[in-house]
């Protein structure tokens, strides 16, 4: 099974790593460690906005990070939307640790040529890459040039990446400035 943001290497066989980080899994693996619940919101929409039970809320279990979505009055459409913030959630929120040697999953090397990063913060793929730039960032003890030598991109491209999701650029700067370290521009 392929679908974009999980692939099945064979690391034994020195082929590319999978990345093991929630925000890369398939929908449906994700959703297996997902406790989803639905609600009632406020706001605008009428009669029927305060009736039907149309907000979605996903906990995953073993972080503890949630997300939810309420803002349309569909819950399968308030699912899907829940989904991808849970996905840049997990991203921003969750560490995974980064292997010695080759530290580049398959999909950041199908993403990331000749140094650039290839990849819109609106597509499909983009949780998976931020959680790899974060995870290796924070490997590297926040030291940008050693993160993006291990990614084999350039400090600019790796910046850029993480400033598409502002949320991550506030946990990377407030991390550095901790550090001692001067933040980053997006």
């Amino acid at each position: 099974m392929m679908d974009g943001l999980e692939f099945l290497f064979d690391d034994e066989k020195g082929e590319p790593r999978v990345s093991a980080h929630p925000a890369a899994l398939a929908i449906e693996r994700l959703l297996e460690s997902c406790v989803m619940t639905r609600g009632r919101t406020g706001g605008p929409g009428g009669q029927h906005r305060n009736k039907v039970e149309t907000q979605v809320t996903l906990r995953h279990e073993p972080t503890g990070i949630s997300a939810r979505a309420g803002e349309r009055r569909s819950p399968e459409v308030n699912r899907k939307v829940a989904i991808g913030r849970l996905r840049l959630a997990l991203a921003v929120g969750h560490r995974e640790p980064v292997p010695a040697g080759e530290a580049r999953t398959a999909l950041w090397m199908s993403r990331c040529k000749d140094g650039r990063i290839a990849c819109n913060a609106s597509h499909a793929d983009y949780p998976a890459m931020l959680s790899e730039a974060m995870d290796v960032l924070f490997a590297c003890g926040l030291d940008m040039q050693k993160a993006a030598t291990r990614l084999a991109c350039s400090g600019s491209q790796l910046v850029k990446l993480i400033a598409k999701h502002g949320p991550a650029l506030e946990v990377v700067n407030r991390e550095r400035k901790e550090r001692g370290l001067r933040v980053l521009r997006g």
